[in-house]
């Protein structure tokens, strides 16, 4: 019989929302990497699954170094335990290969040699404006011309392969604040299969077109791993795709209650778009994704589902919160609420001083 989109549901929550390591690495070496574009997400995404989890110990994990952040996997931000962040490293490393050659155009010299010198120099914490230095620097030197170092794209290309780590230069960790970035330290070595299983681990179970999806790997690439990872259990899914687990899964799980999750959760972006419904029906997906600037909605997870979005806009310590909940679905009760802003307040180290519950018709 074929797996529901129920199925599929359960077994990744049983991967989402496991029982706590005793750590913030522990934690996040459980869930995976957490998309971080908006720098508070890895604050929240922890808090939301492991309630309890404070603002300070995930500042002092990043400080300590055990867990890290920069730009890896389809040019997005993530946060991830060092071992996980190299694996997400040499993904990038292939999946965004050829936009890097269409930019660049190497004639001279290979793609290898100019992120190993940038790793080199970058030994040291750099600035962004350091980067595209030294990136204009070796294409002069080694292609005889620069002409992508004055637009984003190069500035992107100047720090953007998987190879190196950001800080905030000002601020903190859970703020927008400027970065720069170092070469991961201690250097560690991983594999393409080491990021399929790292996927798998996280979300299982998963198709072909999750694993290419979330990876940026193209369809071939992830045919070609999959084919070489012995133990692997298939079944075939809802959509008539076959999904992919590993053989030690967690008994599928319900998730009851709510959950106030980040921008970019995993319980959305760690699946090829159209299976996400797994999670939540297509026009609230749509609804999530507000399109004009690629951001979105965080979402407001009940009972496993996303039913809606909240907000708790500002930068005050203190703030009001509104949940909004989409016509058609189950109304969070007033009471419920109370976890999972506690959670929202601790991870992030604020006070709700109000909630207001929104229903909206979609």
């Amino acid at each position: 019989m074929a797996l529901s989109w129920d199925d599929l549901a359960g077994a990744a929550l049983a991967r989402q929302f496991p029982d706590p390591a005793p750590d913030v690495a522990g934690r996040l070496t459980q869930v995976g990497p957490v998309q971080a574009q908006t720098a508070r997400s890895p604050f929240l995404g922890l808090a939301a699954r492991f309630p309890g989890t404070t603002r300070a110990e995930v500042e002092s994990a990043y400080e300590a170094g055990a867990i890290v952040r920069g730009s890896t996997i389809r040019g997005t931000v993530h946060t991830a335990t060092p071992q996980q962040y190299a694996a997400l490293g040499a993904v990038t490393r292939v999946g965004q290969r050829t936009l890097w050659q269409r930019l660049l155009r190497l004639e001279r010299s290979t793609l290898e040699e100019l992120w190993a010198a940038t790793e080199e120099f970058a030994a040291d914490w750099r600035t962004t404006d350091d980067l595209q230095d030294h990136l204009h620097r070796w294409l002069v030197e080694h292609e005889g011309r620069d002409d992508v170092t004055t637009n984003a794209a190069g500035r992107y290309l100047a720090f953007g392969h998987g190879g190196l780590v950001r800080r905030p230069v000002n601020g903190d960790w859970a703020g927008q604040g400027a970065p720069e970035y170092r070469t991961l330290s201690p250097v560690v070595a991983a594999t393409l299969a080491d990021a399929v299983l790292l996927h798998l681990r996280s979300h299982g179970p998963a198709s072909r077109h999750d694993l290419a999806w979330w990876s940026g790997l193209g369809l071939r690439a992830v045919d070609q791993l999959l084919a070489e990872l012995d133990g692997l259990v298939s079944e075939e899914g809802p959509d008539g795709r076959t999904y992919v687990a590993l053989p030690d899964a967690p008994p599928a799980r319900a998730l009851e209650g709510v959950r106030l999750l980040p921008e970019f959760d995993a319980v959305m972006c760690g699946y090829d778009p159209a299976a996400r419904i797994r999670f939540a029906r297509r026009e609230h997906l749509d609804r999530l994704w507000t399109g004009a600037n690629g951001m979105v909605l965080p979402p407001l997870l009940v009972d496993g589902r996303i039913t809606g979005y909240w907000r708790a806009t500002g930068s005050a310590k203190r703030r009001p919160l509104e949940v909004v909940w989409f016509a058609g679905t189950r109304r969070p009760r007033k009471a419920e609420l109370d976890p999972p802003v506690g959670a929202l307040e601790t991870g992030l180290g604020i006070t709700v001083t109000d909630v207001a519950l929104t229903r909206e018709q979609v």
